[in-house]
């Protein structure tokens, strides 16, 4: 029987909370009011006084760092369990899984673009500046970790395969604690290829609805630290389950087939029954594809859908943050039972796909299943909840 592996409270910054508690409460209100104009786009972009200025010792121009301040932002949250963690492990034994898409052009871009006008990079530019695996490093080097230092990109399931490879690691027996999550920032760059794909809406996302259009890009952080001693709240990470559809490169499949199978890896690995699951977090896009094969997925695994509701027209789609994002809001369900987040949406149902239950709000779950679907087909799913009670551990 493998071990309980156990989420501290997350460490989160999005353009609807400073951290979770107070994502948690725009979720219940449904407030949108973080979405706001940003180049021609709606887009949920953090004010800027709500990031740290200067960061500490920081590796680069303060200036030129955004993806940083975010990080350094949610990860300070939770800068008391890291630290319980690295003394009761050592430095060696704390591993680092950051999840991001666009994790090393807001340096990279800046650096070419005076290379093609001046014939030189900036003076105080390094190559190592446009890795993807720069701000892994840098949380590796902000806390003196010494342990595995992974970056994960798939797309926008990031975050979750993140949370899934430090699980990995601690089962392993390579580290006993591992910092997981997400974290990825608005940029020209992935708002021109989005807009591109057509994928982009000119108004508030609205999942579900028949006059859905597309996506609201967002930026954010969140982190866990992931131990296998018991917090003081009692959150696990109960399964996780993934999948590849291998249909397209950015589309999902038509029949939500493969979504279908990670959350039946899922809910198998988690060791309990659909029905148990109290909560979906929808990846929720907004999309035309992504809605139909997602609500197609959910009928398919359940004989009653569990009540469901997207958090992106809150949160905007944070992309490789989004669903540690989404993980971090059904930590907060659990923890706090103040009830479900509203699902933003004009109530004007598709009729081409089955009807989801998203307008109920005042059920209190013990157990969480967060959705997460990127390009490509990769399929990630988390369960979280309580800790697994005696009786149920033993049936």
């Amino acid at each position: 029987m493998k071990k309980k592996i156990f989420l501290s409270a997350p460490g989160l910054i999005c353009c609807a909370g400073k951290d979770s508690s107070e994502l948690y409460e725009s979720c219940l209100k449904g407030y949108q009011g973080g979405i706001t104009s940003y180049k021609g786009s709606l887009v949920g972009r953090i004010p800027d006084n709500a990031l740290p200025a200067p960061l500490p010792e920081s590796a680069v121009n303060d200036e030129k760092t955004r993806i940083f301040k975010i990080i350094d932002a949610a990860l300070e949250q939770i800068r008391p369990q890291i630290e319980k963690a690295i003394a009761a492990y050592g430095p060696e034994k704390i591993g680092v899984c950051l999840g991001s898409c666009d994790n090393g052009s807001e340096l990279s871009f800046s650096a070419h673009k005076e290379f093609f006008e001046k014939s030189a990079f900036p003076k105080d530019y390094k190559l190592n500046f446009q890795s993807a695996s720069f701000p892994a490093e840098y949380i590796a080097n902000k806390f003196g970790l010494k342990g595995p230092v992974y970056t994960i990109a798939t797309a926008c399931a990031s975050g979750a395969s993140a949370i899934i490879k430090g699980t990995e690691l601690m089962h392993a027996g390579i580290c006993s604690a591992v910092i997981a999550g997400g974290a990825d920032i608005v940029s020209d760059t992935v708002l021109t290829g989005f807009n591109s794909l057509g994928a982009v809406s000119d108004s508030l996302s609205n999942p579900c609805s028949k006059n859905r259009k597309g996506i609201n890009l967002g930026e954010g952080a969140a982190f866990f630290l992931l131990d296998f001693a018991e917090t003081v709240d009692g959150i696990e990470l109960l399964g996780a389950g993934e999948s590849a559809d291998a249909y397209h490169m950015t589309a999902p499949g038509e029949d939500g087939a493969g979504p279908a199978k990670a959350m039946k890896a899922a809910i198998l690995d988690a060791g309990i029954k659909p029905e148990e699951i109290g909560y979906v977090n929808m990846h929720g896009t907004g999309t035309p594809h992504n809605d139909k094969a997602e609500a197609l997925a959910l009928t398919t695994v359940f004989n009653k859908c569990p009540p469901t509701s997207s958090t992106k027209p809150i949160t905007g789609h944070t992309l490789g943050a989004a669903s540690a994002i989404e993980a971090a809001i059904c930590w907060r369900i659990i923890n706090d039972k103040k009830g479900l987040p509203v699902h933003c949406w004009d109530g004007e149902r598709d009729e081409g796909f089955p009807a989801l239950p998203l307008e109920i709000r005042d059920v209190k779950p013990s157990i969480c299943m967060s959705n997460s679907f990127a390009f490509g087909g990769c399929n990630v799913i988390l369960i979280i909840g309580r800790t697994l009670n005696e009786s149920r551990a033993s049936e």
